[in-house]
C-alpha cells in the first residue's frame, strides 16, 4: 500500500496524487508541489490514505508544504499578471495576423513558465509569436492548441439545463459521447436539441445511457410480434421506454385496435438487442457534433 493525498489544479480538474510525508494535511487545504510544469500551487481533494501500489505512478512527488499566507499573495499577484499577459498576447496575436483565438494566460507558481491556451483551425505557425512573447516576459512561453471542448471546460457557462455545465463544475475528465446514446435515448435528433455550448454532443448523454440500454433490452422493438394477456395475436405499435409500456395493434372480427399493456404483461421471444442504427443522412448532419473525449489538454504535464 502507497500513502497518497490528491490534489487538484484547476475547478474540475483531474486529481493527481502526491505523497504527503509526515505533513498535517487536510481536505481543502492549499499546498505548493513540483510537477512536470514547474512548481504549482493546488488544493487537496483527497486527505492522506493508504491506495493500491498499482494505482499510483512511480516515483511519487513529495507535497513541499502546506501553502502559506505569502503563498496565496503570490498566486493572487499570479492572476493579475495573467490578466496583462493575456491583453499583451493578443496584441501579439493581431500584430502577425494569426487566425487563432486566445482562450487563458496561465503562470506557474515560480513563474518558470507563462502558458497560453488558444483555439484553431487546423494549424498554427507561432513560432515568431513565441519569440516575440518571450522577449516582453523574459520567461519560458508554451502556446498549447485546446479543443472547442476544452475552451468550454476554462471559460464554463450555463447549458439548458439551466444549471452550471458539467464540464466546468465536476465533470474531471471527458467521457466519449456519440449520436447512437442519442437514438438509444430516443431524443430529436436537431442538433440545437442535443448539442452542448461547445458545439459538441451534451456530455450528460451518458449520465442515463446505462439505464436505457438495460430499459430497452426489456422491451420488444417496433414491429415484433407479441401474445397479449387475452392470447391475442398482435404487432408493436411504439413503446414508451421509461414506463416500459407497449402499444399493440391486435386485430378483432377483422377490425385492428390499438391496445396499451404492460412490458410484463406480453409474451415474446427475447433476442439480443442490436445496436443502434443510425442513418447515412443522420450522420451526415449530426458528424460534426461527434466527440471521442479523451484526457484534457489543459491538464497536461501534472
Amino acid at each position: 500500500m502507497t500513502k497518497i493525498v490528491g490534489v487538484r489544479f484547476r475547478n474540475a480538474g483531474k486529481i493527481y496524487y502526491f505523497d504527503p510525508e509526515n505533513l498535517n494535511i487536510e481536505a481543502g487545504n492549499h499546498v505548493i508541489v513540483e510537477t512536470a510544469r514547474g512548481v504549482e500551487m493546488g488544493t487537496v481533494i483527497l486527505s492522506p490514505r493508504e491506495v493500491e501500489d498499482d494505482t499510483v505512478v512511480q516515483p511519487l512527488k513529495a507535497v513541499i508544504r502546506i501553502a502559506t499566507e505569502a503563498d496565496e499573495k503570490t498566486v493572487m499577484k499570479n492572476r493579475e499578471k495573467e490578466k496583462e499577459a493575456f491583453v499583451i498576447c493578443q496584441e501579439k496575436i493581431a500584430k502577425h495576423n494569426l487566425e487563432m483565438k486566445l482562450v487563458e494566460a496561465e503562470y506557474t507558481f515560480d513563474n518558470n513558465k507563462l502558458l497560453f491556451y488558444f483555439t484553431a483551425d487546423g494549424r498554427i505557425d507561432f513560432r515568431e509569436l513565441v519569440k516575440d512573447l518571450a522577449a516582453v516576459f523574459r520567461t519560458r512561453i508554451e502556446l498549447r492548441q485546446i479543443g472547442v471542448r476544452d475552451e468550454t471546460k476554462i471559460l464554463g457557462g450555463v447549458g439548458i439545463c439551466g444549471r452550471g455545465l458539467c464540464c466546468h463544475t465536476y465533470l474531471s475528465e471527458f467521457i466519449p459521447v456519440s449520436i447512437k446514446m442519442a437514438k438509444e435515448q430516443n431524443l430529436s435528433l436537431n442538433p440545437s436539441k442535443i448539442s452542448g455550448v461547445c458545439g459538441r454532443l451534451m456530455c450528460c448523454l451518458k449520465n442515463e445511457q446505462e439505464t436505457y440500454e438495460y430499459l430497452n433490452s426489456r422491451l420488444p422493438s417496433v414491429g415484433d410480434a407479441v401474445t397479449t394477456p387475452e392470447g391475442l395475436k398482435g404487432v408493436v405499435q411504439s413503446v414508451n421506454v421509461l414506463r416500459q409500456l407497449v402499444k399493440v395493434v391486435v386485430e378483432l372480427e377483422d377490425e385492428k385496435e390499438a391496445r396499451e399493456y404492460k412490458v410484463k404483461e406480453l409474451k415474446f421471444r427475447t433476442r439480443r438487442r442490436k445496436d443502434v442504427k443510425v442513418s447515412a443522412a443522420e450522420l451526415k448532419e449530426l458528424a460534426a457534433l461527434e466527440d471521442n473525449g479523451g484526457k484534457s489538454k489543459i491538464d497536461d504535464g501534472n
